[in-house]
């Protein structure tokens, strides 16, 4: 008895002690793979591109065409169903006999429904001629292709989408950071004021003047925040809102990125890759296919039966065909039609390929442009504006500068960053408008 006493308490001290050593592995253990272990999650370019065209509904929704689309290539390759038909005749209500005793005396209901009744089955089918069924499958899957390409063209712009606002977000970054250091610059001109104002280096006017010009800083930056706010939740948007956390940001870095491609070898690229081309051609093929189903159409099909009959106590069969006498009805609307939307296609196309050849022309050159105006910034203007700002500071707290003329070196400082910032935002806007147009991420 005091055997088993003593296990039982030494089973309750072994159960505490493993249920405290699991509590503390649970409290102690590293994150799940995949979760994030501090701070929000940061994405690339790339990455955001991957998750819009995963999790974008609008994009999900394009894509059921392609579905669709597959189907109604199962429906345009089906074949016509047999008809089965059959009917039994001259069923009489209640007994013969009774009904005629002079014509029927004798004679029983099972031996009626044998003798003087009609019952017949057959089976008739509609042979369809023209190969129609093979010509509504080609066009169906004609219509497939081309609706594949359409939703790339799709994805096409939902890239450069997430790529401008991607960009966006950069741009309200980098001038954060700019304004935050400008603010932090020149608040210590602002102390420096303040001290000289109290101990009478300077007028009133001359401190109110500098204070004035710290507003000029703060609205920078919370102008700045705002953009990232609202850049952050539009881009969230786009690459579909539960794909990403509330307090997600952006990763790459906010640079320079030269390109030496040329615009022969681009336009050849776009030849190749943009999807609205591709489009626009198996247009034309669709457009053929629909044709060819049209003249299908205009054959008359044939439809030939089997049946069989027990009549009067006589087992018989009856085979006939049937054919409409095309005179009037040769589908020659729907051929004609058919016929001007081959036209329509091409045509289309011709103008697909021009803008093809014309957005990569636009864009090459609006990227051309923004560069010499990055370089220009890089090789001299911000260089220049930096020193101008530095001279002015050193010689104003010396005593060798007016306060206006600082203020203005200190605009002119903050004009100049700023708008280097932009630009280079434009320049890279300019690098994504031409990867649109060309249809590719990798440029040639």
């Amino acid at each position: 008895m005091k055997s088993n006493r003593t296990n039982f308490y030494f089973w309750k001290l072994y159960a505490g002690l493993a249920a405290c050593t699991l509590v503390m592995f649970i409290l102690t253990a590293p994150p799940a793979f995949g979760q994030a272990t501090s701070g929000p999650v940061r994405i690339t370019l790339d990455e955001a591109i991957q998750m819009a065209l995963q999790h974008n509904h609008n994009m999900i929704a394009a894509r059921t065409a392609i579905d669709q689309s597959l189907d109604m290539e199962v429906t345009a390759n089906l074949r016509p169903n047999p008809l089965l038909f059959t009917d039994w005749e001259y069923l009489p209500l209640g007994s013969p006999a009774k009904q005629n005793p002079d014509l029927y005396s004798g004679v029983t209901t099972l031996d009626y429904l044998k003798n003087n009744t009609e019952g017949d089955i057959g089976l008739s089918y509609l042979i369809e001629r023209g190969h129609k069924r093979q010509a509504r499958y080609q066009a169906a899957k004609d219509i497939t292709a081309q609706t594949r390409s359409l939703v790339a063209d799709n994805e096409r712009g939902l890239t450069f989408q997430v790529a401008t606002l991607f960009v966006n977000v950069q741009l309200a970054e980098s001038t954060i950071d700019l304004a935050q250091q400008d603010l932090k610059s020149f608040q210590q001109t602002v102390d420096i004021g303040e001290f000289q104002f109290k101990a009478g280096g300077i007028s009133e006017d001359n401190y109110l003047k500098i204070e004035l010009q710290l507003l000029q800083f703060q609205s920078d930056l919370e102008s700045a925040q705002l953009a990232r706010e609202q850049g952050l939740s539009d881009l969230r948007q786009l690459l579909g809102y539960e794909s990403v956390s509330a307090d997600y940001d952006v990763a790459d870095t906010f640079d320079y990125l030269p390109l030496k491609s040329n615009l022969e070898d681009s336009q050849m690229a776009a030849i190749q890759n943009r999807p609205d081309l591709r489009a626009a051609v198996q247009g034309v093929t669709a457009a053929n296919s629909g044709y060819a189903l049209a003249k299908a159409n205009g054959k008359q099909d044939v439809t030939v039966t089997g049946n069989y009959s027990h009549v009067n106590g006589i087992n018989a069969a009856t085979f006939y065909a049937s054919i409409p006498l095309a005179i009037f009805n040769r589908n020659q609307g729907e051929i004609g039609r058919t016929h001007s939307v081959i036209t329509q296609m091409q045509e289309m196309q011709a103008s697909t390929n021009g803008q093809v050849m014309t957005d990569v022309k636009d864009a090459y050159e609006g990227l051309k442009s923004n560069d010499r105006m990055v370089m220009m910034y890089r090789d001299k203007y911000r260089d220049i504006a930096k020193k101008d700002r530095d001279i002015a500071d050193y010689a104003y707290h010396r005593g060798g500068l007016a306060l206006l003329d600082f203020l203005d070196a200190e605009r002119s400082y903050r004009a100049e960053e700023l708008g280097y910032r932009q630009t280079l935002a434009s320049y890279l806007l300019a690098l994504e408008q031409l990867r649109e147009a060309v249809g590719v991420r990798n440029l040639p």
